[in-house]
């Protein structure tokens, strides 16, 4: 399994609503992506403009797949509501309990 984090800055207080055209706009066109298994959002309890966005795939190639094909038009469907661009990292997932990941299946 295969995670692409995204580290978003909203406006300020423009995060609420950055979270929800994710669900009603973003969510969608994730789920239509091969190789899509979830999506997380979650909002800083520190820093109330700032939103992580986790998507998981099956694998590394699909991750990919949608940064390439999507990723530009996700990107675009939030920019009104963004201070800055977007930061994407990647990572292999180790561990998820509620992906049912153990660590000697996610080498």
């Amino acid at each position: 399994m295969y995670t692409r984090v995204v580290e978003i800055t909203s406006k300020s207080g423009k995060a609420r609503e950055l979270c929800n055209i994710i669900d009603d706009k973003v969510l969608p066109i994730l789920k239509r992506q091969a190789g899509f298994l979830d999506e997380t959002v979650i909002v800083s309890d520190t820093d109330p403009n700032r939103v992580l966005a986790l998507s998981f795939w099956k694998s590394r190639e699909d991750a990919h797949r949608y940064a390439r094909e999507q990723f530009d038009t996700v990107q675009k469907t939030l920019q009104h509501l963004l201070e800055t661009a977007p930061e994407v990292r990647t990572f292999d997932v180790h561990t998820s309990t509620m992906h049912k990941v153990a660590a000697d299946k996610a080498a």
